[in-house]
């Protein structure tokens, strides 16, 4: 299939899409095609009507974009194309993450702030991990904590440490001691050492 260049006026979101788009999902997808790029089409039909994209359409519309690749799927039945419209967003959730290979992925991604695309370290749940936590050899700068917290406690301390993260000094000054450049880190640091020294 030809991917095309088409105007987002001239691209129709299905009017009775059954799969809800959230704001947050859209900044995602928006962070994702400011970093690498529109590589995933919108899928359309013969009416231009989305199969599959509304969030990249939302994501597009976000960042300002005047137009968007799209795959015109006119060889579909307007069964399949129901059935595919479905399908596309159903499979997703038949899929897992495999943690142990996920950590050292990104691991390996120093420059690129994947807390953007929604990989939070208080979204990995450790009960995923395989028994073997053996390291690789060398010297270790820093450590990894892991916490099970109730929806209610994470957002109360995600919360917490974005407001600190905002006061730019404290957490120069972590960096100025530590060498910590991990800004949630820092900032727990911070929130925990505060609590500390009023229990004193």
């Amino acid at each position: 299939m030809q991917i095309i260049e088409m105007k987002i006026s001239e691209v129709k979101p299905y009017e009775n899409n059954p799969r809800k788009i959230t704001e947050e999902a859209i900044q995602k997808v928006a962070a994702s095609i400011r970093e690498f790029g529109f590589k995933q089409p919108i899928v359309i039909d013969r009416n231009n009507v989305i199969i599959a994209g509304h969030t990249r359409l939302k994501a597009a519309e976000l960042l300002g974009l005047e137009t968007v690749p799209a795959i015109r799927a006119d060889d579909l039945t307007p069964e399949q194309v129901k059935a595919y419209r479905l399908a596309d967003n159903k499979v997703a959730e038949a899929t897992d993450w495999d943690m142990n290979v996920l950590d050292k992925e990104l691991a390996e991604i120093l420059d690129i702030d994947m807390d953007e695309f929604g990989f939070d370290i208080a979204d990995i749940d450790p009960d995923a991990f395989d028994d073997d936590f053996t390291l690789p050899d060398g010297d270790k700068d820093g450590a990894t904590m892991t916490f099970t917290l109730a929806n209610e406690q994470a957002d109360f301390i995600k919360a917490s440490i974005d407001k600190v993260i905002k006061e730019s000094d404290a957490i120069d000054n972590e960096i100025k001691n530590f060498g910590n450049t991990n800004r949630n880190g820092n900032a727990l640091y911070r929130l925990v050492k505060e609590w500390a020294e009023l229990r004193k």
